[in-house]
């Protein structure tokens, strides 16, 4: 039995395992930066595989490592571990049992396959040819990102190439979705304060209006994209979140406003700050009133690398075949820190299809009824391992070729 078959039998007898693993961390979800109890799961199964693993001051990610060889070269896979802060609504027996926390985005699942792939290539170690890391980050669901995290601390220290995936309810269960190039868009967050002057309602010439103000900036902000941008680069920019104001026969004085600006594009996201800053003094200027901005920059676009995604594409037809495979085309103005690692060394990511009608999972990511096929667990995992083990022979290849 070749190495290739030799990974999936090996994943098929930890399937359920790894599909009881999925249920208890999706039953007990912890926020970003809070992942303490995963951690300990995580490393309570790593401690009993006997595979080493490192732990880090400052947050709850761990590194495990495969080690065939040092001398190898050394691909990496990672999981993300946390949960949003909304209630599930769910009946599965597997539901969520904190109140207002669930794994509605798969991070369970993502957690667990990254796991899977872990046992199974430890069981395989003598025959791989290099080592595997296996990278479990905390907090991927907030503007820092525990990607940067992780690379501060050293997960990419040694490491050629890196994989990655996320569930996709928008696939069924036995499709794979990859993309060339930017695949998602840069994710950043931004808000900003209207300073006016409170009056009484029935007089607000002896005021400055901060709703107005305010209502007045939102409008023209929601022009920037459709006016301002060039049409062949996509952008997002979408107001989320407002408070203003103490009783309805009062001039506001204050208005806050918060949202988010997605761009697959580095230079439109660039000048898309000054443009909003722009917009907003302007319409101040002209209503006397007063401003302070701020803009964040989150991740960037998240942009595979071509060549890994060939090598991704190839695994999954091992898996899959070819009927299985779906070209994503578009990218999407999701983001993710992924793109993180892939500004850093090269890479590729994934969509792993999870929709079956019949259990229910169809449902978008986000949604507090969302929940994941565990058919696909064994998919994800057997994509992983192959293109890790891919990228290690073509690494080693090229490293031949380089000495001759």
């Amino acid at each position: 039995m070749n190495l290739h078959e030799a990974i999936k039998k090996e994943i098929d007898a930890i399937d359920e395992r790894v599909v009881q693993i999925r249920h208890e961390i999706h039953q007990n979800p912890e926020l970003s930066g809070e992942e303490k109890e995963t951690n300990l799961l995580i490393r309570s199964i790593l401690e009993a595989e006997g595979i080493p693993f490192k732990t880090f001051e400052g947050h709850y990610g761990l590194v495990a490592d495969i080690i065939k060889d040092p001398s190898l070269p050394t691909v990496a896979i990672r999981g993300d571990m946390d949960a949003l802060p909304m209630p599930e609504n769910s009946d599965k027996s597997y539901a969520s049992k904190k109140k207002g926390i669930m794994h509605a985005c798969g991070h369970d699942a993502h957690t667990s396959i990254a796991l899977g792939v872990a046992l199974a290539l430890n069981r395989l170690k003598e025959k791989l040819p290099g080592n595997v890391r296996i990278i479990f980050q905390p907090s991927e669901e907030v503007l820092e990102g525990g990607s940067e995290q992780m690379i501060a601390d050293g997960a990419l220290e040694g490491v050629s190439a890196i994989f990655g995936l996320h569930v996709y309810p928008y696939l069924h269960t036995g499709q794979i979705g990859y993309k060339y190039g930017v695949m998602m868009a840069s994710a950043d967050t931004f808000s900003f304060d209207i300073y006016g002057k409170t009056a009484h309602g029935a007089r607000p010439h002896e005021g400055i209006d901060a709703v107005l103000v305010a209502a007045m900036v939102i409008n023209s902000l929601n022009h920037i994209v459709s006016r301002r941008i060039d049409p062949i680069h996509p952008a997002v920019i979408s107001m989320g979140k407002i408070e203003g104001g103490n009783a309805p026969n009062i001039i506001c004085d204050f208005v806050t406003v918060a949202g988010t600006v997605r761009t697959v594009n580095a230079s439109v996201r660039k000048k898309i700050p000054e443009m909003m800053e722009t917009t907003i003094k302007g319409i101040c200027a002209a209503m006397d009133a007063k401003y302070h901005f701020r803009y964040e920059f989150g991740p960037p676009e998240l942009t595979n690398n071509d060549h890994m995604v060939d090598i991704v594409k190839e695994a999954a037809e091992e898996v899959v075949g070819k009927e299985g495979l779906v070209d994503l085309v578009d990218p999407v103005m999701g983001g993710e820190d992924f793109s993180r690692y892939l500004q850093i060394i090269p890479g590729a990511f994934f969509r792993l299809g999870v929709c079956n009608e019949e259990k229910g999972t169809c449902v978008p990511q986000h949604n507090t009824r969302f929940d994941v096929d565990d058919d696909a667990l064994a998919i994800g995992m057997k994509i992983l391992s192959l293109s890790a083990v891919k990228a290690l022979e073509e690494l080693n290849r090229k490293a031949k070729e380089d000495q001759e």
